[in-house]
């Protein structure tokens, strides 16, 4: 199994050549185009609203929930980049930890940011035994199959919760949730623990891909895993670690978002779309383009609701994914070939 290296599969250079060098000159021309669209889209919501803290409080929203969304797509972009599986199981997953949240805080007594450390191990160790057990088989078989069995998953994780749970909304609550001020909008404490635990784990995940063996193995194999073969990587090892990560990062968003979403057995599945749009805008592989681009759908979301008043907030965010994917169909941080 080969493909093109992402930024997940980039190799430690010693020394960059002036080619390479000018090559890492594109990605901050792109974000810097990527500011000045936002700055031009804020400017129109402030002139169609006609109020600055609207505006100001869009902004916050936006920053604060992309930030999770950014990580729900790490993990989901992360394992195709390795696997080569579209993982459509990832919002499911997502749900499954929703409700381990709601259960060790209802149950155990737990503060939600304490089953954070819980969850993740969960998930982790689910996210092994499902590769192992299930997808281990499908590696090398057609496209297909593999998104059959990622299917069939979904709905057999999403009907275990509703045969378990039962359909009625749950709620997990944070203890001293209140509004915290921030450059004249309010947002919940809530929100920003959230917001700020997404960030912190995903520069755990990003230290880990660039600074440990682990990492280097991970990015190796999804750079050509019968090169990573030939110097003495176990393939299947990585395989099982990497799916691992994938759905802990679906584990730690799940708990993060308990506080803030209704919990339902199908949750997960409107965070699945909004993963796929994140991971193709952000480049398929690229983990840090994953994150950079959750920032950016989740202000295209927000602010969508003041330039489109009256329609669906998903209309803005499905509008700047067809404009990416006609402009740059690798995506933003994508490399062709």
């Amino acid at each position: 199994m080969s493909r093109p290296a992402e930024d997940v599969a980039a190799p430690d250079d010693a020394a960059a050549t002036p080619t390479t060098a000018g090559a890492a000159r594109v990605p901050w021309a792109r974000a810097t185009a990527v500011v000045g669209v936002l700055v031009v889209a804020v400017a129109l919501a402030y002139l169609q609203s006609g109020s600055g803290i609207v505006v100001s409080q869009a902004v916050v929203t936006g920053i604060l929930v992309g930030g999770v969304y950014g990580l729900v797509a790490m993990g989901l972009t992360l394992i195709f980049g390795v696997l080569d599986i579209v993982n459509f199981a990832h919002g499911a997953f997502l749900a499954l930890a929703l409700f381990g949240t709601y259960w060790l805080v209802t149950a155990l007594g737990l503060h939600p940011l304490v089953a954070l450390a819980g969850n993740i191990v969960a998930m982790f160790v689910l996210g092994a035994l499902v590769q192992r057990g299930v997808l281990a088989g499908a590696m090398d078989r057609p496209l297909e199959n593999q998104l059959l069995i990622t299917l069939g998953l979904a709905m057999i994780i999403e009907n275990g919760l509703l045969l378990f749970f039962g359909a009625d909304p749950r709620s997990v609550a944070l203890p001293g949730d209140r509004g915290v001020a921030i450059l004249g909008a309010v947002a919940d404490l809530s929100r920003i623990l959230a917001f700020a635990g997404a960030l912190v784990l995903a520069g755990a995940l990003f230290l880990l891909l660039q600074r440990t063996r682990l990492g280097t193995a991970i990015r190796a194999v999804a750079a050509s895993s019968t090169g990573a073969e030939l110097v003495g990587i176990d393939t299947r090892r990585i395989y099982v670690l990497t799916f691992a990560i994938g759905t802990a990062c679906a584990g730690a968003a799940g708990t993060l978002l308990a506080p803030l979403v209704t919990i339902e057995p199908t949750t997960g599945a409107q965070f699945t779309i909004i993963a796929f749009v994140v991971v193709v805008l952000g480049g398929m592989g690229n983990v840090v383009g994953a994150l950079v681009s959750g920032l950016v759908i989740g202000l295209a979301e927000q602010l969508g609701g003041l330039l489109l008043p009256g329609q669906s907030p998903l209309l803005a965010v499905f509008i700047v994914f067809v404009l990416v994917l006609f402009l740059r169909p690798q995506g933003l941080f994508g490399r062709s070939g």
